[in-house]
């Protein structure tokens, strides 16, 4: 599990959570390290995986013409930006009857193996896929397995794949207002085997490098466990769960939503929850996850945008702390379309609304921060990563948040100002050597004398 390091409040403690089962081996092809910890964990993580970091892709609102090849173009600058992995929206045709909105819900599927032709061909999201490729990034592609739109070619061919409601009726997914979807029913093994074969029709004739399963909890775990190893069969692939559920981590996905997280940090901009919270936060993930679970971090996605607000609605002036706290901190960082223009507006979900995307002016912000994820080992995924340490600093400790993060060589440390009023930093614990500054120049040739100035809501991300 991950152990996470605190020195909290003059007190230096060491959490960590040791597994009592016997010795296995890491989930992944690189030698494990001596000294760390034994994972006991079935999967086996793609080789790439161990210092990506992903971008959730908007097909319909990212450009304005709201196309695969529209979007192509865009690759290479999301390159340069260090994005190694292409998170998808999902892709498929979109289901007509009862839609919602002019153009429905992404998440109303009317075909699995087709694609919306509103964005295009196949032959046109088969060359976005060949030029990620061509960049050494990965595609996923969003995957709705627990639903489908009411005129999917199954809710007459095959009614039995559904949940019937008292009358024997097709109905949505059970306490939802999802009424635009129909609530698909896996103790049918023959629905288990369809739904099988449509995933491993994008794998196998697609190319694309794995999913992120929308509401992967409301699908039964042998399900996804039963489904991982088929489309490894082909090629190793990333899978990402919209769940929290440190269950599903075991034999079938690579990676999982950190929402509480997200709760915490939203909590922590409406001066509704503490520094604490966060740090208590940290122990709870060592706790639940093992050390080679890779966790998501983010302060936005499209559900977050469209239904909660924009950054600067729930973050104002400190979306860029935020952001960096999210980035640095164990995870793997997630940005959203638009995210990086400082898109001003919430999308609509239903119906076309193009990103602002002007000036692009946080691109080099994020650039930074995706590329020292790449390149900085103590951020890198999972076990490959260093663990969380809390630092003692003086005074600021209720509006700063203070850590690093080591692995071998590599050294990162984190400051961040939560507050409005700017402040100076003093960091107590021993820190020997330089501090070189990601964001400009500022260099501490000694960090235990003197103290760090940090803007309102300023930040800073310092390598060692």
């Amino acid at each position: 599990m991950r152990k996470v390091l605190l020195a909290l409040f003059g007190t230096v403690a060491l959490m960590a959570c040791d597994s009592n089962s016997a010795e296995k081996h890491p989930a992944t092809s690189e030698a494990q390290p001596l000294g760390e910890t034994n994972v006991e964990d079935v999967l086996q993580h793609p080789e790439w995986s161990k210092n990506a970091t992903i971008y959730e892709v908007n097909v319909r609102q990212h450009t304005d013409e709201g196309t695969f090849a529209a979007f192509e173009k865009d690759i290479p600058r999301l390159n340069k930006m260090g994005v190694k992995i292409l998170w998808l929206m999902p892709i498929h045709p979109i289901g007509e009857k009862n839609r919602k909105g002019g153009l429905g819900s992404y998440y109303s599927v009317q075909d699995y193996t087709a694609v919306n032709p509103e964005f295009g061909t196949m032959s046109d999201f088969e060359s976005l896929v060949r030029t990620a490729h061509s960049y050494d990034m990965r595609v996923i592609i969003d995957w709705v397995a627990n639903h489908t739109a009411f005129d999917h070619a199954w809710t007459n061919t095959n009614p039995d794949f559904y949940t019937p409601d008292s009358l024997g009726n097709i109905q949505p997914p059970i306490g939802t207002d999802w009424w635009d979807v129909a609530d698909l029913n896996y103790d049918n093994d023959s629905l288990r085997k369809a739904m099988t074969e449509d995933m491993l029709f994008w794998v196998k004739e697609m190319d694309i490098d794995g999913f992120r399963c929308d509401v992967a909890d409301w699908v039964p775990v042998d399900f996804w466990n039963e489904l991982r190893p088929q489309l490894d069969a082909v090629k190793p692939v990333f899978m990402l769960a919209e769940a929290e559920n440190p269950e599903l981590h075991e034999q079938a996905f690579d990676m999982t939503y950190s929402w509480e997280l997200m709760h915490i940090l939203n909590g922590l901009a409406k001066k509704e929850k503490g520094i604490v919270d966060l740090y208590d936060y940290m122990v709870k993930e060592d706790t639940n996850f093992q050390k080679n679970d890779f966790r998501m971090n983010f302060i936005t996605n499209h559900d977050e945008n469209s239904w909660n607000g924009t950054v600067f609605e729930r973050y104002g002036d400190a979306h860029l702390a935020y952001a960096t706290l999210a980035a640095t901190i164990s995870g793997m960082p997630l940005v959203y379309s638009g995210q990086e223009a400082g898109n001003p507006k919430r999308l609509r979900f239903f119906d076309k609304d193009s990103i602002a995307w002007g000036d692009i002016v946080f691109e080099e912000f994020y650039e930074k921060l995706y590329l020292l994820n790449q390149q900085e080992r103590a951020l890198w995924n999972g076990y490959h990563g260093g663990d969380f340490e809390v630092l003692e600093i003086e005074d600021t400790k209720e509006r700063v948040v203070a850590f690093q993060r080591r692995k071998n060589n590599s050294h990162v440390v984190t400051l961040i100002n939560l507050d409005s009023i700017p402040t100076f930093v003093t960091i107590k614990d021993t820190l020997s050597g330089e501090l070189n500054s990601i964001f400009d120049q500022q260099v501490i040739t000694d960090v235990n004398k003197g103290e760090i100035p940090l803007a309102a809501y300023g930040y800073q991300v310092f390598i060692k």
